[in-house]
């Protein structure tokens, strides 16, 4: 896993873990072992995107068990975290590619980093729309106000957004008001 992600996790609609995963796993490990029936909601907070860990047996063998699900290196180069995949252009597109100084993965890898410079806090507000709707589907389906919050948050309608979740249980509308800050970001 990416070293910058971070996660929340939730027990109902109380947070009990935000950070990268060696933060949160302990209090997700914790809620677990006090009651193996807890039904605990992890989000991957860049996405919105639900992960569950087997978090049966101790710390140490959760945490191997997490970490070998990780992705192995192939070609490239390893030490600097380059990671070959394939990609699928046209033929103008690979020509224009081979025209550009340095080679194509230079040319490519240029053309990311001004893509994202675009985007504030490097996250773009469409992944944050649907990172917050994703979360909302499985937490707040149930909560008053949620489909006319779930528009708010599609039509980037902040100040009726924000009114609608108000009376959400306070763990889940603090995680959401920080999932949608560059949804609404002027």
């Amino acid at each position: 896993m990416e070293e910058n992600r971070t996660y929340t996790a939730f027990v109902d609609t109380k947070l009990i873990g935000s950070g990268s995963l060696e933060e949160v796993l302990p209090s997700l490990k914790a809620s677990f072992d006090n009651d193996q029936s807890t039904l605990i909601l992890t989000f991957e907070d860049r996405t919105g995107a639900q992960v569950d860990f087997d978090l049966r047996g101790t710390h140490a063998d959760v945490l191997s068990r997490v970490f070998a699900q990780q992705p192995r290196l192939g070609p490239g180069r390893p030490k600097l975290g380059v990671v070959s995949r394939e990609v699928s252009l046209l033929p103008r597109h690979w020509a224009w590619l081979e025209e550009q100084p340095n080679g194509a993965s230079a040319a490519i890898r240029r053309l990311v980093e001004e893509e994202r410079k675009r985007e504030p806090g490097g996250i773009p507000k469409r992944l944050a729309t649907q990172a917050a709707g994703r979360v909302m589907s499985a937490m707040a389906g149930n909560l008053p106000g949620y489909e006319e919050a779930s528009r708010a948050l599609y039509s980037s309608e902040g100040e009726r957004f924000r009114q609608l979740i108000q009376d959400w249980p306070q763990d889940l509308r603090m995680y959401l008001e920080r999932l949608v800050q560059p949804v609404f970001a002027s």
